[in-house]
């Protein structure tokens, strides 16, 4: 049933929050593609005021009245015990899956992913500032932040080691000798 934003509420005691970069997110997925809420509701209890606070969906509940969107499809679960509606806000919230990396990487365009709010865990690349040098403009430099589970990195560590032992940490753009040992692993595996 379709239910007036102002017959919802939200849940006071709801665990789960988006905070800023991922909330906008959210509210430009609601914005670029509406009928996904038709499959996607809210799902609500009749509260003793009789309005309906939310078990599921308080996030978009709140991107909703940001948007201006005068009214939402709503399921609600009055039927369920006390028990069953604590468990709910827990259950809709909880990732059950993993994602299959690989796939998304050949199959999926990475910015739309990103537009959607899927986060990759792995290679973050973040421009930053680097000074300029005495003989010229500054070089442009990345940094870059890993997820790797414990094995790997002890491999990496490893490999990066042995490259700096060979000397492969010295260079005249960047003195950051692990940045250096990692690039020449990669052009050595490239070339390799």
């Amino acid at each position: 049933m379709n239910v007036p934003i102002g017959k919802l509420k939200a849940n006071p005691t709801n665990p789960r929050v988006l905070r800023d970069e991922k909330f906008l997110k959210l509210k430009a997925s609601i914005q670029s593609f509406p009928d996904m809420l038709n499959y996607r509701g809210i799902v609500a209890v009749t509260d003793t005021d009789g309005k309906f606070m939310v078990l599921g969906g308080n996030m978009r509940l709140r991107a909703i009245q940001d948007l201006g969107i005068k009214e939402v499809p709503v399921m609600l679960a009055d039927h369920w015990t006390e028990e069953q509606r604590r468990e709910f806000i827990i259950k809709d919230n909880v990732g059950f899956g993993e994602w299959d990396w690989d796939q998304l990487a050949n199959e999926w365009d990475a910015d739309e992913l990103d537009d959607w709010g899927l986060d990759f865990p792995g290679a973050e690349i973040a421009e930053i500032d680097a000074p300029e040098l005495a003989d010229g403009p500054k070089p442009e430099y990345q940094q870059m932040t890993f997820t790797l589970h414990d094995s790997q990195a002890e491999t990496v560590k490893a490999a990066m080691d042995k490259a700096k032992a060979e000397g492969a940490a010295e260079s005249d753009v960047n003195e950051n000798s692990n940045g250096n040992a990692l690039a020449y692993l990669a052009a050595a595996f490239l070339n390799g």
